[in-house]
């Protein structure tokens, strides 16, 4: 055999190792999960569903949510809810990997508010008092923002861990900056900076999913 031949032939056996390398990896359970974090928010955010200033009465709110319980809830089960599961798996696998408490704490914290989240988002759907609901809105987006800053915190950590890829430690870093900002935002209710979630969801979602997928990786490699 020549060497060209050699060379051809070795080229689709490398193709179809590199392939089946990145299927392994999808189909861990924390790569799984991590893309599954990614597809719920996304499910949950073209989910026509209102979405009122931070600013609006509870009667505003109450009007903006009328007839669309069904719509609000399922929002809330998609972005809160399942996700408080990637969050936890996601975290916990990372910091093991990363022999990182801070990470397994800071993982762990924002999945128990994401769980709160939903059930008040749940509550939210389907009161009709406009004083319980005035109440329930300020204080999903507040723990909206506790949840970002600690969020920041397991970036940060993952930022931290010289045992993860250069790749994910740079997320983690971008991640901790820029959701920092998108949680005070939330957490004082400040309207004009809104915007700030868009870039930090968009980390965040990168973030998790990214680790997932890695963390599957290595799972595998053992």
């Amino acid at each position: 055999m020549t060497i060209n031949q050699l060379a051809s032939s070795a080229v689709p056996t490398t193709a179809r190792a590199a392939s089946a390398s990145r299927r392994n990896r999808l189909l861990t359970v924390p790569g799984a999960i991590g893309i599954g974090y990614t597809v719920s928010w996304i499910a949950g955010l073209v989910v026509p569903a209102p979405s009122p200033k931070f600013s609006a009465s509870g009667a505003q709110i109450v009007s903006a949510f009328a007839g669309h319980a069904p719509a609000l809830a399922a929002q809330y089960a998609l972005t809160e809810g399942l996700p408080a599961a990637g969050i936890a798996v996601v975290a916990i696998a990372l910091a093991r990997v990363a022999g990182s408490r801070l990470a397994m704490v800071a993982g762990v914290t924002a999945a128990v508010i994401s769980v709160l989240q939903f059930c008040l988002g749940m509550w939210l759907a389907t009161t009709s008092s406009p004083a319980t609901a005035h109440v329930l809105f300020q204080l999903v987006n507040r723990m909206d923002g506790g949840k970002m800053l600690v969020l920041a915190v397991l970036g940060a950590a993952a930022a931290a861990a010289v045992t993860l890829p250069r790749w994910l430690r740079c997320t983690g870093a971008a991640l901790a900056v820029a959701i920092t900002a998108s949680g005070v935002a939330y957490l004082f209710l400040l309207q004009s900076l809104w915007l700030l979630a868009g870039p930090a969801l968009t980390l965040l979602l990168v973030f998790i999913t990214g680790a997932g997928i890695w963390l599957g990786g290595t799972v595998r490699g053992r």
